[in-house]
C-alpha cells in the first residue's frame, strides 16, 4: 500500500537486484520534530489538561511551515501517548501547523542515540528555530576496524 509520501521516494536495489528501502531525492528531508519544549511549552504527560492551552513558539510555526511549503516531510515525533492524540491534533490544527504525520509514544527521558541504516542528522533545539548551518562535531560511530 502506497503512502502519501511515495511520490517523493526513489527505488533502490542492491547488486543482486533486490529492492532496498527507498530514499528521498532532490534535497528533500524527513524532519522528525518533537512537540513539548520544541514547538510549544514543555508539557509533561502527567498534566494532559495543559496540552490544549500550550503556548506555541512562533518561530517554530514559521520555520516548519516554510519547510513544509519547500516540499520537505514534516513528522511530529512526541513522547505524548495515544490517549493524547486528539488533543495534540486539535492543537496543531488550531495553531496552523502543516505536517504529514504524527508519531506518538517516543521514549521519554532524552539522551537519544538513533541507530539506523540511513543517514541520520540530529539537531538539538536550544530555544529558537533559525536557519540550519553546517558545523563540524565529534560523533560516535560503530568501529569498523579502519579508524
Amino acid at each position: 500500500m502506497k503512502s502519501k509520501f511515495d511520490k517523493e521516494l526513489h527505488e533502490l536495489k542492491d547488486q543482486s537486484g533486490n529492492l532496498l528501502s527507498p530514499e528521498l531525492g532532490n534535497g528533500i528531508k524527513n524532519y522528525l520534530i518533537d512537540i513539548d519544549g520544541t514547538i510549544c511549552d514543555d508539557i509533561p504527560n502527567e498534566e494532559p489538561e495543559r496540552m490544549a492551552t500550550a503556548e506555541v513558539y512562533p518561530d517554530a510555526l514559521v520555520t516548519l511551515n516554510k519547510w513544509y511549503e519547500e516540499g520537505h516531510i514534516i513528522c511530529f515525533f512526541t513522547s505524548r501517548t495515544e490517549e493524547h492524540r486528539d488533543v495534540t491534533e486539535t492543537w496543531l490544527k488550531k495553531h496552523g501547523f502543516n505536517y504529514h504525520s504524527l508519531l506518538m509514544g517516543k521514549p521519554r527521558g532524552g539522551n537519544y542515540h538513533w541507530i539506523d541504516n540511513h543517514l541520520v542528522k540530529a539537531t538539538r533545539y536550544r530555544g529558537k528555530f533559525t536557519d540550519l548551518i553546517d558545523k563540524e562535531v565529534t560523533i560516535q560511530v560503530f568501529d569498523d576496524g579502519k579508524h
